[in-house]
């Protein structure tokens, strides 16, 4: 396999798993942010992952570089998840 075998194959990996780590993520966010009821943020969450899921697998091969791809969607869903949890009250 040669060396864009490797690259497309990285992206299809940041694509399944790097978007699923943004769409949950970005549910976990959702519920820290949401002055709701507590099933209706988790409710939207779960929504609105869907379109950021669909979103963030288009982004990774807009950019055709797996690293830049990985470490957006690493950085972003790391960021996201630690604000959601802070702000829920649930990270200490």
């Amino acid at each position: 396999m040669g060396l864009h075998g490797w690259r497309l194959i990285s992206l299809i990996g940041a694509a399944l798993f790097g978007g699923y780590a943004l769409a949950t993520a970005v549910g976990i966010f959702l519920g820290g942010v949401l002055p709701l009821p507590r099933g209706e943020p988790a409710l939207i969450g779960n929504l609105v992952s869907f379109a950021v899921y669909a979103g963030a697998a288009i982004w990774a091969f807009t950019v055709r570089r797996p690293g830049k791809v990985w470490l957006g969607l690493v950085v972003t869903a790391s960021v996201l998840a630690g604000v959601g949890l802070w702000l829920a009250g649930r990270w200490v």
